[in-house]
């Protein structure tokens, strides 16, 4: 009898349905008062997705000048050389969701851009755009670059460097959206117009 039930209530028109409702207003209530109750339980197969920026860095590699040239106390790799290489990058970890790993699988390209700000008249405010693309399964990054200031055409004074991230939009027609944003900052370098250290005569 269930079955034949639940055929009928299958074969019933849309356009029927309310005059069936309108039917059962007009029937008088019943003398106990009824009650429900339901539950559902879903999976969320997804999930949520979400990442931490940390380890902004500008550095020098300007190594110490060779012998009998010394700088004291150190060579700090903060005071950068107008010629020289510069690391600019941070590190970036995404959780292990589900969502996470199929971003990462899709390939999303995840955009960084490090701004440098000057102080004073003399300095320059510059963009130093990075992009990379994420892979299957990995889930941490180092994201950036090396360049030398001359570049990016930072003249010699004092920074403040911080960086935006954005990740996504995939290229997809279907993933044209922006899964995530962030910042970071700020370090402090001073780009200086350094000596050329003569080579020691052999």
């Amino acid at each position: 009898m269930a079955a034949e039930v639940e055929r009928a209530s299958e074969m019933v028109a849309e356009s029927a349905l309310e005059e069936i409702a309108a039917y059962y207003r007009k029937k008088p209530a019943q003398e106990q008062p009824q009650y429900t109750s339901t539950e559902t339980y879903s999976k969320q197969v997804l999930g949520q997705s979400s990442f931490e920026l940390c380890g902004l860095s500008v550095t020098g590699t300007k190594g110490n000048p060779p012998p009998p040239w010394k700088v004291a106390p150190y060579q700090s790799p903060y005071i950068i050389d107008t010629n020289e290489e510069m690391w600019v990058g941070l590190h970036m970890y995404f959780d292990q969701s589900p969502l996470t790993k199929l971003l990462m699988c899709l390939g999303t390209p995840i955009h960084v851009c490090f701004s440098f700000e000057g102080f004073g008249k003399k300095t320059a405010e510059v963009d130093l755009p990075v992009k990379i693309i994420t892979e299957e399964n990995r889930f941490n990054y180092w994201i950036g670059t090396k360049i030398q200031p001359q570049e990016l055409d930072l003249t010699p004074g004092f920074y403040q460097v911080a960086a935006t991230v954005e990740v996504g939009p995939l290229t997809h027609k279907c993933g044209k959206y922006v899964f995530g944003y962030g910042y970071i900052g700020e370090v402090r370098v001073q780009i200086a117009d350094q000596p050329d250290y003569p080579l020691p005569k052999h």
